[in-house]
């Protein structure tokens, strides 16, 4: 049978342009159905115009540090709409990048929700096309609870749409997102609070995180509403009342008033609208997408990637998975997947959090008394002179006789950057030894990864 394309991708972020890019680089013939700008969450709504507002974030403490070191500094403001504003138009830039190159490796770009009529034809607005293999690729959205007066709050979503600085914000969750708009909000200068529903955040990092970041904050001047669960939002935009239970104690509470009650309760697949079940696709009981090492669904011809699968949501995943799905299909590589162990990640908290590997609590669970920890916490040489010193904290959890280290954790300046060349040392297999014969670059934090005793 004749097809249109060889391959359409429903989603235009950052794994379905990815996927298209490269399998047409090889021959394909493609296509990528996207409602909304290129680039995807990541670009829009994500790591992107996060990143930025973690940028001045970042500044305006490196202000409040230069008196330290003797600089008299004076800060006569912060333009909260001036700096979303050359955000915006720097992420117009991006989405036109986007465009021009799916041009250039002549991508069609098909305008519209794409939805399935079967396996191999996608329906965008009132037209068809057909494929011999579709990409799922639609990424995900923030979840909303469902309790009387939700709406009073804003999601992600909403908080790369605020034009104001709130000066009084309510952040709900207990995952990254939670922890960095909770951050970034509290350096620019707005008071707030996090809300979690259990004791801690951060619940599927490592301890040694978790608990130096909860130290931070807390002396920062963030507070922090543990064991708590949200019942309801009353008030008004710009007048926030949080009524809420303690699961500790039964008691029923208030807090606020609010100018802004951000929802950070997690993510949800856009599996829905895609009629996947014109094609026979399965989904699992969320929404998501099941697939096997080769990103194929149920349906032998139609694949996933990304948000969409529920694995490991991070953007570099879903270009990885999208490119090595392609190579496989178009280039002849036939045993090329991704391999999802060992994939590092970064928390872009104040400090920022670095993770790769397992955690030590995981780690036991599957090797037991064969785990062993090294670790190290302490005030790193750039606060010595800040009014307002950070602690880094660092763990190795290494597993067997050999000690192959199994996964590392850290917080603290800087971390960010010193984790993407010790990820490579994991996925290589390094040991402790190959650790301690690698010589220390002093003075810096990344030291303390090699001399751990």
């Amino acid at each position: 049978m004749s097809y249109q394309y060889d391959l359409i991708a429903i989603g235009g972020g950052s794994g379905g342009v990815a996927a298209t890019r490269r399998a047409a680089k090889h021959g394909a013939r493609c296509a990528v159905v996207e409602y909304d700008r290129y680039g995807g969450t990541c670009v829009n709504r994500g790591c992107v115009p996060k990143k930025i507002m973690w940028y001045g974030a970042h500044i305006a403490d490196t202000l409040t540090n230069a008196k330290g070191y003797s600089f008299d500094v004076t800060q006569n403001g912060f333009n909260w709409e001036q700096l979303v504003t050359d955000r915006e138009n720097y992420i117009k830039r991006l989405n036109g990048i986007y465009e021009k190159n799916l041009t250039k490796e002549n991508v069609d770009m098909l305008t519209g929700h794409g939805s399935l009529v079967d396996a191999h034809t996608v329906q965008v607005g009132d037209k068809t096309y057909t494929a011999e293999r579709i990409l799922l690729a639609p990424g995900g959205q923030p979840t909303v609870p469902s309790i009387d007066g939700a709406e009073l709050g804003i999601t992600s979503d909403g908080f790369f749409e605020l034009q104001q600085q709130p000066k009084k914000v309510a952040v709900v969750g207990a995952g990254y997102i939670a922890v960095e708009l909770a951050g970034m909000l509290h350096s620019l200068g707005s008071d707030v609070s996090l809300v979690i529903r259990k004791e801690h955040f951060l619940r599927e990092f490592d301890d040694i995180v978790s608990s130096t970041l909860t130290e931070t904050m807390q002396k920062d001047g963030i507070s922090i509403i543990n064991n708590t669960s949200i019942n309801s939002l009353t008030g008004s935009a710009g007048n926030i009342t949080i009524n809420a239970s303690n699961s500790k104690d039964n008691s029923e509470n208030q807090y606020g008033p609010f100018d802004c009650v951000i929802w950070a309760i997690g993510r949800e697949p856009l599996s829905g609208p895609m009629n996947l079940q014109n094609a026979g696709v399965e989904t699992d009981s969320r929404g998501y997408v099941p697939t096997d090492k080769w990103q194929t669904t149920n349906v032998s011809n139609i694949f996933a990637i990304g948000d969409v699968t529920g694995r490991e949501q991070l953007t570099p995943v879903a270009i990885a998975a999208g490119r090595r799905l392609a190579e496989r299909l178009y280039a002849g590589m036939t045993d090329r997947h991704l391999n999802y162990d060992n994939i590092a990640s970064v928390v872009f908290s104040h400090p920022p959090i670095g993770a790769v590997g397992l955690t030590e609590s995981k780690a036991r669970e599957l090797y037991g008394d064969t785990i062993k920890c090294y670790q190290a916490t302490f005030t790193p040489m750039y606060h010595a002179f800040t009014t307002h010193p950070q602690k880094t904290a660092m763990k190795l959890v290494v597993q067997g006789e050999e000690e192959k280290v199994v996964g590392i954790h850290m917080i603290g300046d800087g971390v960010d950057e010193m984790l993407q060349g010790f990820a490579v040392a994991v996925k290589m297999g390094a040991t402790k030894k190959d650790f301690d014969d690698t010589v220390a670059i002093h003075p810096t934090s990344s030291e303390e990864l090699v001399t751990l005793v």
